[in-house]
């Protein structure tokens, strides 16, 4: 190779991977924005706090449920705890829509409590909106176990997993046992779902995950799953 070849070599090089860096570097596209239309919309926010600030925590939540079930627009505000890790919550909210939850959070009770909710946490409050799916009444339902499930599946399977969860949604709500067992899908990421379940007792809970059913959408969900299934079990906070 010539002296001249390997200088347009060279040159080639610098003026390509400028261009692949600059594209690696590239923000992310901002997911789309949530439908003002969407009614009712279903809010489950993760929260993950300090594990010596789990009590001061709890004790914010139960008083923001509390004032959030007040609230005008609010149809239900639920919050878990999860035994094992103590340190993390999830909140199941649904309100009558999108201005509703705004205004919620617009009000200075909201801002406040974020803020003391900031000092607190080990991550960023996770907020994840939803329409509906497949859902029972929205009226209180109180049990022993409480679950909520991510579930992730590939784009194309979109369809597909909407098929699979509503059967189970059916099969799940004439189980024994089962008090409630809803499915939400998110407005702005609509191959991604979430499941919250009420069961009676743990063993009911276990009997089901045995069930016919239940092991028939694990095994079509195996060809459509973008990431694991994250079933996580709560307790209520009372």
């Amino acid at each position: 190779m010539t002296l001249g070849n390997k200088a347009i070599l060279v040159a080639s090089a610098l003026l390509f991977f400028p261009a692949m860096n600059s594209q690696a570097q590239a923000p992310a596209a901002a997911p789309p924005a949530v439908p003002a239309d969407v009614s009712p919309l279903y809010v489950v926010t993760y929260v993950e706090t300090k594990p010596t600030a789990r009590d001061e925590t709890a004790a914010l939540l139960k008083s923001y449920q509390a004032a959030s079930r007040k609230t005008a627009g609010n149809l239900r505000s639920v919050v878990v705890q999860r035994p094992r890790r103590p340190g993390q919550f999830v909140v199941v909210a649904a309100w009558k829509d999108k201005a509703a939850w705004d205004a919620h959070m617009a009000a200075p009770a909201s801002k406040e409590f974020r803020e003391k909710l900031a000092s607190l946490r080990n991550a960023p409050a996770d907020d994840r909106f939803h329409n509906s799916l497949s859902v029972g009444p929205m009226e209180d339902a109180s049990g022993a176990v409480y679950g909520v499930t991510h579930v992730d599946v590939i784009p194309p399977q979109k369809d597909n997993a909407i098929v699979a969860l509503k059967a189970l949604g059916d099969a799940n709500r004439a189980a024994a046992g089962n008090v409630r067992f809803e499915i939400v899908q998110q407005t702005n990421r609509p191959n991604h779902f979430t499941v919250f379940e009420v069961w009676r007792s743990r063993e009911v809970f276990d009997a089901n995950t045995m069930s016919a059913h239940q092991r028939e959408f694990r095994d079509k969900l195996a060809g459509m799953a973008g990431a694991l299934y994250d079933e996580r079990l709560y307790e209520i906070l009372n």
